[in-house]
């Protein structure tokens, strides 16, 4: 007996129309899922369009000149006209214009000496100096190629300059450039201790996320509802794992910095592990935060995506910090990886001390502040 074929249906335009319009109600119903494909290309968008400028210029600078004659003017306002440099500083001696450059103030020190514009006059060649913060060459490398050659330029009209250098065509004097903390430009001075940071950012907003709401789907978070644990207790419990594991990294990576990729470490490294601990647990609140609002593991990876993507563009770490616009200098200085780089390179390529580094530490304190406030005040609503 011959089994019958069922005839096969034919291609139905309607049916497809309804499947594409429940996809379409799933994707509205799910909000997460919604604000993902809409938020995060408008982020993009954003930070890369109107935020990152891998050319940045005004640059905040120190001048200290001792020269009162008309050349001094003549080369500040040369440096100036480069739009690369903005003297925005002006220290009496070396040691606080030190001060500045060490507190990441100022990425550039002009000094001019006294007798600047009479050996001009005399003829005989004299040198001003322009120091160079090379914790970040990628910020001061267009600075430093426009300074080159300068010199030239700036008097090569000047109704002040002795008739013989325009005769011959000579620079009457010299801009000697001195790259400070890493003069050979090397960039991994600036991005392996960076990555110190990210990584820890990275590790935790995500990791501590999805692992408190991977108990919500097990349904192991209902289990602490049957214990005497207090939220606080909870939470102090769920980040001091967390707490070890990222010590953990801290150690590897520094050991890789120093020990592969050559990176000098001039500072205390107790000092480093102390200032760890805030950014560390702020970056763990944050995912405690996060995990709150969200039901699913997919959902707890969405919202730390939205955490991570402005802390990788806006902290300096990928590109020129100064070279942002004033808003985003703004939002970048929320972010606690902002702060952490600036310790970080200053510890390990300035040697700076507790004083140097409060300046950076207490921002991350009082992030750190309101993310445990947050996340013990939704986290306690999620045991309720």
């Amino acid at each position: 007996m011959k089994q019958k074929i069922k005839p096969q249906a034919q291609f139905s335009f309607s049916r497809l129309m309804g499947l594409v319009a429940k996809e379409f109600t799933q994707l509205r119903r799910d909000r997460f899922t919604f604000a993902l494909i809409i938020g995060l290309p408008l982020i993009q968008l954003i930070l890369f369009g109107l935020a990152i400028n891998a050319n940045p210029k005004y640059l905040p600078s120190a001048l200290i000149n001792y020269d009162t004659g008309p050349f001094s003017r003549e080369l500040i306002y040369g440096l100036e006209n480069t739009h690369y440099f903005k003297f925005m500083y002006f220290p009496s001696s070396s040691k606080e214009a030190d001060k500045l450059m060490v507190s990441h103030e100022v990425q550039f020190i002009l000094t001019i000496p006294s007798d600047f514009s009479q050996k001009i006059v005399r003829g005989e060649y004299p040198a001003a100096l322009l120091e160079v913060d090379g914790t970040d060459p990628v910020s001061v490398g267009y600075a430093v190629s426009a300074s080159s050659g300068l010199m030239q330029t700036i008097f090569q009209h000047s109704p002040d300059l002795p008739g013989g250098f325009l005769n011959e065509n000579k620079t009457p004097a010299d801009l000697r450039v001195q790259v400070r903390y890493n003069p050979s430009a090397i960039t991994q001075y600036n991005i392996v201790p960076g990555l110190l940071g990210l990584v820890l950012t990275m590790t935790f907003v995500m990791v501590a996320s999805m692992a408190l709401t991977r108990e919500k789907e097990m349904g192991t978070l209902e289990s602490l509802l049957a214990t005497s644990l207090l939220p606080s207790e909870v939470v102090i419990g769920k980040t001091l794992p967390f707490l070890l594991i990222g010590y953990a990294q801290v150690f590897i990576i520094l050991l890789m910095a120093i020990f592969f990729f050559n990176i000098p470490f001039l500072g205390s490294f107790i000092l480093l592990l102390l200032v760890t601990l805030p950014f560390i647990l702020a970056n763990l609140f944050v995912g405690i935060f996060f995990s709150t609002f969200s039901s699913t593991q997919l959902e707890a990876s969405q919202l730390s995506t939205f955490f991570m993507i402005p802390s990788l563009l806006l902290s300096g770490f990928a590109f020129p910090f100064k070279g942002m616009p004033i808003w985003a200098q703004w939002f970048g200085n929320i972010l606690p990886l902002t702060h952490f780089n600036n310790i970080v390179r200053g510890i390990m390529l300035k040697g700076v001390g507790i004083q140097e580094v409060f300046y950076d530490v207490w921002p991350i304190i009082l992030f750190l502040l309101i993310a445990l406030f947050l996340a013990m005040k939704h986290y306690r609503r999620t045991l309720d």
